[in-house]
């Protein structure tokens, strides 16, 4: 059966954006993996530690904000943006493909728009994207 994600809704017309917790790297090995066998792409507020060609058709990321960061209201607003940003740009990654997101101290004070302008920065140099087809 056809993942929605990728197809459209279940009407078939707009793909449904979904996050659901099997799209989440949850275990410590998991982050280890990436950091050992990945590759890093750094940006001014953002780290994107990329591993391609995981078994799994779906892409899963794991996001990691420090106390450097800010209090815990700012990393959980922190993680949402980004969490947000990966579940809106899903559709457009790679399959097989596992990232972890690591926020920097300067993320605290960026918006949503800011974080998804460098994550898309960051995907493109990271070579993480599908092609485009016309």
């Amino acid at each position: 059966m056809p993942d929605d994600a990728t197809t459209g809704g279940p009407d078939g017309r707009k793909p449904r954006l979904r996050f659901p917790k099997a799209a989440r790297l949850t275990q410590t090995a998991e982050f280890a993996r990436v950091r050992m066998e990945g590759r890093p792409v750094h940006g001014k507020m953002i780290t994107l530690g990329v591993l391609k060609g995981v078994a799994e058709k779906d892409g899963r990321v794991g996001i990691v904000t420090s106390k450097r960061v800010g209090n815990a209201v700012i990393r959980n607003r922190v993680r949402r943006r980004l969490r947000e940003i990966f579940r809106a740009m899903r559709p457009r990654l790679i399959p097989g493909l596992w990232l972890v997101i690591v926020a920097k101290s300067p993320a605290a004070k960026a918006t949503l728009a800011v974080l998804g302008e460098e994550f898309s920065q960051l995907a493109q140099r990271g070579r993480i994207l599908r092609e485009l087809t016309s």
